[in-house]
């Protein structure tokens, strides 16, 4: 089904591979007539000539992308735009669409998410962007109708900007990224890796998109096999493929932590173009006559079957069949894995969802960015044609992606198909991917297609001894589950004729009511503001030595952003960062944030000119014990401030909130094994913290320990990569913590205290 290359491969016309070795060179010659340098091939891919059409540095290592356009919806733009408007902006310098697609039910804490989408439509008018009303479209759907182009580049402050299944790459970052663009500032990166996915055969009848994505998550994600690396489609297999199918797998590419994606193209895209009426935005893409990769990820599309991806991550996967067969064994390892996702905070049971041999789930959710597509709706609408849901606790819901996509399911008679079985069929909204809509029942087991299923995601909330979870599968699967009742079905266990009717895409609908600037700005226009925006506190900057307490410590394999900064009904604070910074860790160690506030009174002392040591008792014997060794610490060459432990923390959204909420509660620095995503590191630097390692193994230091971290503004400016620091407790007990690379810029960033210092210069 998938298969990882050990090595490198050499792509030779887009269809034959060779792996890289001693005999590589040999086999291009004589069997291809063929040759070529691995570093001459290497500039063959799609993503290299796409990387240097973009790259403003001159130098393909160390790239300084600008990117054409950008977009963000109302849970990010808000700080995006209030960090850009303290850094000097004027005007949006390319197009910036601000999507209205998470906080669209304007139902948690009174006005302020219509607030913020007021915010939006005055900034677009102001500084000459688009603007997008709740309910029109999810962010990356309206991006791939409206923003996509062959050969373009895409940023987004949502994780899943992915529309490599166009000819667009495009990337997720955190809102301070796009800042810098807004600036007129570069994306700065290392070159990186690019690695072949080598698609063949054809998929079976019934297997969709999400089959696909789950089998290549599943086999790369724990290894690392492709992260902050591009995943590069080529292969036989992508002709088979339509476009909708692609996009399908290309969203969840996320999901295995590589930097972007980018595929082949063909005539099925330039009809996808031509549809959508931007036929001149099509550009033919092809890997070169021999092309080197840096991997391969090999799928025999035949051979997939129907997947599921069982709580708390997209890469737990099994297929139906398997997880059908080995129901007992597999639900119990599903819970024995909880017990460290959830810390056993609850008591999380899977088996009890078993009746008569069979899995019974509660909840089937198609939506979103990865589910509601209009090939996924009229699929599972063929499956579910003339049967019932039933009158049980299973319930079916299904979100089109668009409002285009839902006039044409309402037009071609979908619509009325799924409405007659029993489900319910709502507007465009991502809430059932993030928790802030369709929360299951206590101890609820819902199926989704849409892209995450990580612990409380879905809206449960642990600290008030809720638990639910959600299993990831294709919409064909979960409508052959619904026309089951609600017992797990694979969509090929069923006969089914699919119809496959072709799209209508009506372009009067966004004529009729998105506000669209064409990059026109307005001045005199006076942005909105609802009492929840506030502007962000006064940060400062990198002292010459620092005083960390440690105040959370999390040994999970892998800490998602979610468990950083809970998503759901917390998101509609997203406008307030000393309101939303309440909320950080409140899932995963509700006792944090007042250990950090605790500790930030020190700080606070310090930049009023008193005594931090009057204000917080326990500083005393840490500094008696600094003073040993370290005399001179004292006044004005100090700072105090906490910091995490977690192995890996950064999985999952790119949402800047994860770093920005602890820096507003006095975070520092983080301290990892490794960071789970580039974007995560990206925003612990833009925000002014510290994004330590330390090696794997026995901490030296544990939770509510003091560390004296000497000279650490000496060691940003002298470009050193290790550092000394010490365990106070009692005297003074010396490790080692490393930085990692930096770039001059976040060197920068890190010495003036965060991005918006360093743009105020």
């Amino acid at each position: 089904m998938v298969k990882l290359y050990d090595s490198g491969v050499y792509l030779v016309h887009g269809t034959e591979l060779v792996e890289d070795g001693p005999q590589a060179a040999a086999v291009l010659q004589n069997k291809y007539g063929q040759t070529a340098t691995r570093e001459e091939a290497a500039k063959n891919t799609m993503a290299y000539g796409i990387l240097k059409d973009h790259n403003t540095s001159g130098n393909m290592e160390k790239l300084q992308v600008k990117f054409d356009k950008l977009t963000s919806h109302d849970i990010t733009f808000v700080g995006i735009i209030q960090t850009a408007r303290a850094s000097g902006l004027e005007k949006f310098p390319v197009p910036y669409v601000l999507t209205n697609c998470h906080n669209s039910l304007c139902a948690v804490g009174g006005t302020i998410n219509e607030d913020d989408h007021m915010f939006g439509l005055t900034c677009a008018k102001k500084y000459g962007g688009v603007y997008v009303p709740p309910h029109q479209a999810v962010i990356h759907q309206y991006a791939r109708e409206m923003l996509s182009g062959g050969g373009k580049m895409i940023l987004g402050s949502d994780s899943h900007t992915r529309y490599g299944a166009l000819g667009t790459m495009a990337m997720g970052e955190g809102g301070p990224e796009l800042v810098k663009q807004l600036l007129n500032k570069t994306y700065d990166i290392n070159m990186p890796g690019v690695v072949a996915v080598y698609l063949t055969g054809t998929p079976d009848k019934g297997v969709g998109p999400q089959d696909v994505a789950l089998a290549i998550i599943g086999e790369v994600f724990g290894n690392g096999y492709v992260n902050n690396k591009v995943m590069e489609f080529v292969g036989p297999g992508v002709d088979q493929l339509s476009v909708d199918f692609r996009i399908g797998i290309d969203v969840m590419t996320t999901e295995t932590t590589c930097l972007s994606s980018i595929w082949k193209t063909d005539e099925k895209v330039k009809e996808y173009y031509d549809i959508h009426g931007r036929v001149e935005e099509y550009k033919e893409l092809n890997p070169g006559a021999v092309t080197y990769y840096d991997g391969c990820v090999y799928v025999d599309l035949s051979q997939v079957k129907p997947m599921i991806a069982m709580p708390f991550h997209p890469s737990n996967t099994y297929t139906i069949e398997e997880l059908n067969a080995n129901l007992m064994d597999i639900l119990e390892e599903c819970e024995k894995k909880a017990l460290v996702s959830l810390d056993g905070a609850v008591d999380f049971k899977l088996r009890d969802k078993v009746r008569n041999g069979k899995l019974y789930v509660d909840q089937g959710i198609i939506a979103g960015c990865a589910g509601g597509g209009f090939e996924n709706i009229c699929d599972a609408a063929d499956i579910v044609r003339g049967r019932s849901i039933g009158a049980d606790e299973f319930t079916l819901s299904v979100y089109p992606a668009s409002t285009p996509i839902y006039m044409e399911l309402v037009r071609n008679g979908c619509i009325a198909d799924l409405m007659e079985t029993g489900a319910i069929v709502k507007t465009a909204f991502c809430g059932p991917c993030f928790g802030a809509g369709d929360t299951p029942c206590n101890n609820g087991f819902s199926i989704r297609h849409t892209t995450r299923n990580f612990p409380n995601r879905e809206g449960s909330k642990l600290q008030s001894g809720q638990i639910s979870s959600v299993a990831l599968m294709d919409a064909r699967s979960i409508a052959a589950t619904a026309a089951n009742q609600g017992y797990l079905t694979a969509a090929t266990d069923l006969d089914v004729e699919y119809r496959g009717p072709k799209y209508h895409f009506d372009k009067t609908i966004y004529q009729n009511r998105i506000f669209d600037s064409h990059g026109v700005a307005d001045p005199s226009v006076e942005i909105k503001f609802g009492p929840n925006i506030k502007d962000w506190p006064a940060m400062s900057a990198l002292p010459e030595n620092m005083v960390l307490k440690v105040v959370s410590e999390i040994h999970d394999p892998v800490t998602t952003t979610d468990e950083l900064i809970p998503s759901g009904e917390t998101s509609s604070y997203r406008s307030n960062p000393l309101g939303l910074a309440e909320f950080t860790l409140s899932r995963k160690d509700p006792a944090y944030v007042g250990r950090a506030k605790e500790v930030q009174k020190a700080q606070k002392a310090i930049e009023a000119g008193t005594c931090p040591l009057d204000v917080l008792e326990e500083l005393k014997p840490v500094f008696q014990a600094i003073h040993t060794q370290y005399p001179e610490v004292g006044e004005g060459n100090v700072g105090i401030g906490s910091t995490i432990f977690a192995v890996k923390p950064g999985d999952g959204s790119a949402r800047e909130q994860a770093a920005s909420c602890q820096k507003v509660l006095g975070g520092w620095a983080n301290i990892a094994n490794e960071y789970a995503t580039k974007r995560y590191r990206s925003n612990l630097i833009n925000w002014g913290m510290l994004p330590f390692l330390i090696e794997k193994g026995d901490l030296p230091f544990k939770n509510g320990d003091y560390l004296f971290i000497p000279g650490i503004r000496e060691v940003i400016e002298q470009k050193k990569g290790q550092l000394k620091a010490y365990v106070v407790s009692g005297g003074l007990k010396e490790f080692e913590l490393k930085l990692g690379e930096l770039t001059d810029d976040e060197r920068s960033i890190i010495l003036k205290g965060c991005l918006i210092n360093y743009y105020r210069g």
